[in-house]
């Protein structure tokens, strides 16, 4: 009897909070998605088929790509990319994946947390003083670099490293960095190494970094380049775009043309250009 009258007493079982959450009406869970960054409405996808369908809305996504994102989908695909089939979702991962342009120097890509626009110029795409006398100049292969190469100064009286890109920068603020190492780094039986045999000069006198824009800002700046064995960001300036459907051509340099003393032992391997809200969430852009 007691058995039977528990048994028939026992309280429903509770519903699974997944299947409560599949009830909520699939607008409604787009609405939310909206005001959410990219990484949460990925993980809110995985939960239920609600979830899924709600986080494939154009709307969900076209709020999280560039308000130009059209004239850079021309820019860099010359139309529209593979993935475009699955709406502004698939436009969307398409500009978040890295795509290369004038001849591989230079690529671009979205930042997946904030979908801001990221750039990297390889050494390969900048102007560099001496770099086919092999006196001064060599390019070296590394796993180092992104682009697989970076260019390594043995020794020059005169250091010039110049660039310019243009191109439909979404309106914003950014950064403009370089990324270099004093030594040659290298792997020897499977350990990282740093052969500094050449460095030298560095902190004689500062490097000067210039930046310029075609719209009139000019920026410019100077400091030390020191700390042998790993890589550091030089941040070379900041410069402000404000119509993204116009192509905005930016000019910058480094040099330390001061010829009373040689100087060496430095790799250069790239220049990147961040939004400038990046230094706060990556804290290796802050160090120099």
């Amino acid at each position: 009897m007691g058995l039977r009258f528990s048994s028939s007493h026992s309280s429903p079982p509770s519903p699974s909070p997944s299947r409560g959450m599949d009830e909520l009406p699939e607008s409604c869970v787009a609405l939310i998605m909206e005001y959410m960054d990219p990484p949460q409405i990925c993980k809110l996808a995985t939960l239920t088929r609600t979830f899924r369908a709600a986080s494939s809305a154009d709307f969900v996504w076209e709020s999280k790509l560039p308000s130009n994102y059209n004239v850079l989908l021309r820019q860099i695909f010359n139309g529209l990319p593979s993935g475009s089939e699955n709406g502004k979702r698939g436009i969307y991962s398409a500009l978040c994946r890295t795509n290369t342009f004038d001849g591989g120097t230079k690529r671009v890509w979205l930042d997946k947390s904030i979908g801001k626009l990221c750039m990297c110029i390889a050494a390969k795409g900048l102007s560099i003083t001496g770099i086919n006398d092999r006196r001064y100049w060599n390019y070296i292969p590394t796993e180092e670099s992104r682009f697989g190469t970076v260019a390594y100064l043995q020794q020059i009286w005169w250091f010039e490293v110049d660039g310019e890109v243009e191109f439909p920068f979404p309106a914003g603020t950014y950064s403009l960095f370089f990324r270099l190492h004093l030594g040659q780094p290298s792997k020897r039986f499977g350990r990282r190494v740093c052969n500094t045999e050449h460095v030298h000069g560095w902190d004689v006198k500062p490097v000067r970094f210039q930046l310029c824009t075609s719209d009139g800002q000019f920026v410019t700046s100077q400091c030390f380049v020191g700390e042998s064995g790993k890589w550091s960001f030089y941040h070379g300036g900041d410069f402000v775009v404000e119509d993204g459907n116009a192509s905005t051509k930016i000019k910058f340099s480094m040099t330390q043309i001061d010829c009373t003393h040689t100087k060496g032992g430095l790799c250069v391997d790239s220049v990147l250009i961040y939004p400038s809200e990046l230094r706060k969430v990556k804290p290796f852009l802050s160090c120099s």
